[in-house]
């Protein structure tokens, strides 16, 4: 809107269900998805504007430096609940969750949960910056995160051996890995295609790399 005084762009938050729907509905122009359309949704046209890594995250104090994906998964079905499993001195695992709807928690259940449900006994919170806070509090939880967000308060695990760098989400060496999609009912034209081209051009992508993610220009 500075480069583009003519322009207003209105923002609203709800996750990413709530973006494709709001989209798929032409209550905006635009919607926001940081995870794979489905089903119908497939007849939205999207555009990818990043790469983003999701980060198994741990309190600092905690000893492990990587984790399989297999046990990722015991975890979060709740197969596995006590730090013992992983040689740890023992102590329950306090297990951290996104909401229903939540883009971080489809992504992270389409690539690490293989069709299981995650354990209702897992805390959920409603942010990736909720989750970061309650593991950076508490020395025995786990929980995951937009890689973007990991800072010296949390410590983000190997996954079966590969941190989730830029360089491999960049070229997906990291296995969990997603895109940041917009959609739209119709090909963006006039102010909504001068935004797409804004956040596509050098100036747009700086921005998202800036934030932590990976530009897909």
């Amino acid at each position: 809107m500075h480069r583009h005084p003519q322009a207003r762009v209105d923002v609203q938050g709800g996750g990413s269900s709530a973006g494709i729907y709001a989209a798929t509905h032409g209550a905006a122009d635009l919607g926001a998805s940081s995870r794979e359309l489905l089903g119908e949704e497939k007849k939205l046209i999207e555009i990818p504007i990043a790469n983003d890594g999701i980060a198994v995250i741990v309190h600092p104090s905690n000893p492990l430096s990587t984790i399989s994906l297999m046990e990722i998964r015991k975890i979060f079905s709740g197969a596995v609940k006590n730090w013992s499993a992983l040689g740890l001195p023992p102590h329950d695992i306090d297990l951290i969750t996104r909401e229903e709807g939540s883009g971080t928690r489809e992504a992270f259940e389409h690539l690490v949960m293989s069709k299981q449900e995650i354990t209702p006994a897992a805390l959920v919170q409603d942010s990736n910056g909720s989750v970061r806070e309650i593991v950076a509090g508490d020395r025995h939880s786990l929980g995951y995160i937009s890689a973007g967000l990991v800072d010296h308060r949390v410590k983000a695990l190997a996954i079966d051996g590969v941190f989730p760098t830029r360089e491999n989400i960049k070229n997906h060496t990291y296995k969990l890995v997603r895109r940041f999609l917009l959609v739209a009912r119709a090909e963006p034209a006039g102010a909504c295609k001068a935004f797409v081209d804004f956040v596509l051009g050098p100036n747009g992508q700086k921005i998202l790399e800036s934030e932590g993610l990976v530009g897909v220009k």
